[in-house]
């Protein structure tokens, strides 16, 4: 279980690692810094975040398998959720309702810090092995 979310939380951060790079040498080319905190969070929670579950699944083994697909999926809609909402909130590019906005950025920051909540609880639930 564990490794088919490794790979799953990689690939999907290494999509974010793509997307914040290419916004910063927009913005850097552009000379107009106004999506800095976007860029930033999509590189912290999308690339980094999600990059480090994805490294600690494949290293560990985790007692109670179903946690792992219920936090990759909270972390990976968490992620989503709230770069989406940041950036709606910051630009609103279709003229979508304030309030549906502000709640779309909160329930993805709500799911994304859930999803470290339970990361934290995750990392006292795994297997022992013998020394490699």
């Amino acid at each position: 279980m564990e490794q088919k979310w490794s790979i799953r939380l990689i690939r999907f951060a290494a999509i974010f690692g793509m997307i914040g790079t290419y916004l910063g040498s927009h913005m850097s080319g552009q000379m107009d810094y106004s999506l800095r905190p976007i860029h930033a969070h999509i590189l912290l929670v999308g690339w980094l975040s999600v990059f480090a579950w994805g490294i600690f699944y494949k290293v560990y083994r985790v007692k109670y398998k179903k946690l792992v697909s219920i936090h990759s999926i909270l972390g990976m809609a968490g992620a989503l959720g709230l770069t989406i909402g940041m950036w709606m909130y910051t630009l609103n590019p279709f003229n979508l309702g304030d309030t549906f906005v502000l709640v779309f950025f909160i329930v993805g920051g709500t799911l994304l810090l859930l999803a470290f909540a339970l990361f934290v609880a995750i990392t006292f639930l795994i297997e022992k092995t013998s020394e490699r």
